[in-house]
């Protein structure tokens, strides 16, 4: 799996004009699931989304976890983050099929709620529009 993690001080989806999901501050994560993937690499995702310490203490470092710092999550599926660009024209068969990727996906939307967290996301295989403004920039790409 791999998750491109970006804190935010808001993000949001709007599918056919109309907005849907929306948090304030937190992370915008897109997850990307491989063929691959596994449920147990999707709890050890969601593990490591929910304990990214990239929030700043009171001495400007990043020690505070996502949880600490009341952050929200918008969970958004990305295939593309699969994408083979060996060539001009990117291929995609690395990512997973929407029969392996969504049920994967809702794990680490569900590990992330049960964990506590506020979690929007965006829908499986629509067309979305997602904004977002960085804080920082602070964006790390996870690959479990």
């Amino acid at each position: 799996m791999r998750a491109v993690i970006t804190r935010v001080l808001s993000a949001s989806v709007t599918i056919d004009g109309v907005k849907t999901s929306e948090i304030d501050k937190g992370f915008l994560v897109l997850l990307g699931v491989r063929t691959t993937d596994t449920q147990e690499q999707a709890k050890k995702i969601a593990d490591k989304i929910c304990g990214l310490r990239v929030f700043e203490d009171e001495n400007g470092k990043m020690n505070i976890s996502p949880k600490d710092a009341g952050a929200k999550l918008l969970i958004v599926s990305q295939f593309t983050l699969y994408a083979d660009c060996s060539s001009r024209r990117p291929g995609f068969t690395d990512a997973a099929r929407p029969e392996i990727s969504k049920p994967l996906y809702e794990l680490v939307v569900s590990e992330c709620k049960g964990r506590g967290f506020e979690v929007q996301t965006g829908e499986f295989g629509a067309d979305m529009k997602v904004e977002s403004i960085n804080d920082g920039p602070v964006t790390i790409v996870l690959d479990i």
